[in-house]
């Protein structure tokens, strides 16, 4: 029980903080010489920060339920902004999965997170809203979070930074980074668990803890984040990649 709730924890922070859940994923076992989470309880932690992003923007989830035209659109922004990650992650899937045994490879990937962070301090605030989002933006916004295909690179790091460029209120520019990461989070926890049950994992009851944990944790963590932007920006956690990152590539 004690492993799902810190694995929990772990899924709940990095999921949406922008330091990488994958990086984290592969270097805290490295580093401390304990073994990951199997592919079953990797999958089933996806549950619990799908559930929290769905919580969190639950007012956004039911507007866009009504399937009206505004939800329409940003249904459709949302489908634009998730192909570069489906076509990508497929073409790539063998080379992604050989980066994941490389932890010196994923801590170096989790300093050029924390270097794009930092350098989004020199961006000149936008005061877009979401629904000046255009397609072209959320095409540029999806291959910002495709790239966080390569473990270390932060997903929600990528598509807000990629969402400030584009000219996006911070906050607003975190709202269209998470509920475009939904069907992501919702497509790797699935395919996890078809990996996991092809391969005959079992999924232990206490995963469920761990599902509970993750949930709780990541909704914390939204509202963390988007406090912190209000204030400071994405800086402190450019400094937490570059750091745990170089830290990382001196131990291993």
């Amino acid at each position: 029980m004690l492993d799902a709730i810190f694995w929990g924890v772990i899924q709940g922070l990095t999921e949406f903080l922008p330091v990488s859940s994958s990086g984290h994923l592969v270097l805290i076992p490295a580093l401390f010489g304990r073994p990951g989470p199997d592919l079953a309880t990797n999958a089933m932690l996806h549950l619990g920060t799908l559930g929290a992003v769905l919580m969190y923007y639950r007012s956004d989830i039911a507007r866009m339920a009504k399937f009206d035209k505004p939800a329409r659109r940003l249904i459709t922004l949302i489908l634009i902004g998730t192909v570069p990650a489906v076509t990508l992650g497929l073409l790539f899937e063998d080379k992604v999965e050989e980066l994941i045994s490389e932890p010196r490879k994923v801590a170096f990937m989790l300093i050029v997170t924390g270097i794009i962070l930092l350098a989004t301090t020199m961006l000149r605030l936008g005061d877009k809203q979401i629904t000046d989002v255009q397609p072209r933006d959320a095409v540029l916004i999806g291959l910002a979070q495709a790239s966080a295909l390569i473990p270390g690179i932060s997903r929600s790091g990528m598509t807000i930074s990629a969402g400030l460029v584009r000219g996006l209120e911070r906050i607003e520019a975190a709202r269209f980074a998470f509920l475009l990461g939904i069907p992501v989070i919702a497509g790797a926890g699935l395919l996890q668990m078809v990996d996991a049950l092809r391969l005959g994992e079992p999924i232990p009851a206490t995963v469920w803890v761990g599902v509970v944990v993750a949930g709780l944790t990541g909704y914390a963590a939204i509202a963390i984040l988007l406090r912190l932007l209000t204030r400071v920006g994405l800086a402190p956690f450019g400094v937490y990649c570059v750091a745990f990152g170089a830290i990382a590539m001196y131990v291993l």
